[in-house]
């Protein structure tokens, strides 16, 4: 074996983790079944925010490749999966791409290597699903070979925390395979949290997120009786936050989106269901007020054009920000997708700008971008704040507007638009 780690899915979660391990100096390949994705990356062009393609030279003068073939499987110690793991249609993970990595590995699986999943799944799965494919062909896990999960923690355009400095956890099948991971991850990550196995280690990742999911649901339903009752939830926040201990802030948007909030924590409310057959109740009412948010957004919005007198079938809406989070340009779950789809289906003329993104590929034609953001601002009947990029002079936009609804309580002072 002449190769350190081999990365198999080289997207949000693996091409940061290739990045950090070639700094470290180890040999790295990467594998993936998109041929498009290989020769991109293989030519120094980059496809997610995280790597710019002058990082991406630096990964491939460090002596990394992508392929397509299961030689870079074969040939490595270490073999980490960094697939995704979409809602399958029964609610639970769509474990496919995890099961094609698992099978290539089986064919390519050689005595003292090392397997760790990395992709988030339900609790059991690393022992349920991963490891049978991998003995299926003679050899046993903590003898022959090492197998291990350590959740990804990657979130997306963080300036701060990256693949280096993010604490990384890791459970083993044994103590020995959590050692090998431990030691691994070790060589490129500054800290290691060892838990106990694989089924805590997947936990735990569920457990972050669904932490977030249902605080976030939380300030989602005050921001809807607040309203009501004529309270400024935002200055709510603020006060609340002073207090240094004990509380920690969340803020209402127009839904959750990406590929870890509105995602993860159905996994766990998935597995409860199946293995225990009663709900996760936190986490389904969680869910049902999020994703209920694009419609009250739409709501809302129809009632700031009627007290003008002004109906929203017909008027011309022009929302600000689709990704899912500031400053990167990524569409996973973006709740722009439900509030665009709810304004189309009233009537409205929506289009959308956005610094990130040039086509929206959710709508087409349908909602065309605005070339001119300060004409389609003063043009627009209702201009909306998805989602505030570090580009936007939200103050600026709020005061050329016709009316402005800030979804996002950035606009200052505050009476200057209306604030979800």
């Amino acid at each position: 074996m002449s190769v350190d780690v081999t990365v198999i899915g080289l997207g949000y979660v693996g091409l940061p983790l290739v990045q950090e391990a070639v700094r470290a100096g180890l040999t790295v390949r990467g594998y993936d079944i998109n041929q498009g994705v290989v020769d991109a990356l293989n030519g120094g062009t980059s496809h997610i925010d995280d790597i710019s393609d002058a990082e991406l030279g630096e990964i491939l003068a460090g002596g990394f490749r992508a392929a397509t073939t299961e030689d870079v499987i074969a040939e490595a110690q270490t073999v980490v999966i960094c697939v995704p793991t979409p809602l399958g249609e029964d609610g639970g993970p769509d474990l496919g791409a995890v099961e094609g990595a698992v099978h290539a590995i089986a064919r390519n699986l050689t005595a003292g290597k090392l397997v760790i999943l990395e992709s988030t799944t339900y609790p059991g799965t690393t022992d349920e699903v991963v490891r049978p494919i991998l003995e299926a062909g003679g050899m046993t896990a903590g003898q022959d070979f090492h197998l291990a999960f350590s959740p990804e923690r990657i979130d997306p355009g963080n300036e701060k925390f990256g693949a280096k400095n993010t604490p990384k956890v890791v459970g083993g099948f044994t103590p020995e395979c959590g050692d090998k991971a431990a030691a691994f991850y070790g060589q490129f990550v500054d800290t290691v949290v060892r838990a106990k196995g694989t089924r805590e280690a997947e936990t735990a990742k569920l457990l972050e997120n669904t932490y977030r999911h249902i605080n976030i649901a939380l300030v989602n339903e005050m921001a809807r009786f607040c309203h009501d009752l004529g309270i400024d939830l935002w200055d709510v926040i603020d006060a609340a936050k002073t207090k240094p201990f004990g509380f920690q802030a969340f803020y209402p948007g127009p839904g959750v989106g990406g590929h870890c909030i509105p995602i993860d924590p159905n996994y766990l409310s998935y597995n409860v269901r199946a293995k225990l057959g009663y709900p996760f109740r936190f986490v389904e009412l969680a869910q049902e007020i999020n994703a209920t948010m694009p419609a009250y957004v739409v709501q809302r919005a129809q009632d700031l054009l009627n007290e003008d007198g002004k109906a929203i079938r017909g008027a011309s809406v022009l929302l600000l920000g689709v990704t899912y989070k500031p400053n990167i340009a990524d569409q996973r779950e973006s709740p722009a997708v439900p509030v665009a789809r709810h304004m189309l289906d009233k009537g409205a003329k929506v289009s959308f700008h956005d610094p990130h993104v040039d086509m929206w590929k959710h709508f087409g034609d349908a909602v065309p971008a605005a070339a001119d953001l300060d004409a389609a601002v003063a043009e627009a009947d209702l201009v909306v704040l998805l989602q505030n990029h570090r580009g936007y002079d939200v103050d600026v936009l709020a005061g050329a507007s016709k009316r402005f609804f800030d979804t996002r309580g950035v606009v200052t002072p505050r009476d200057r638009a209306h604030r979800l």
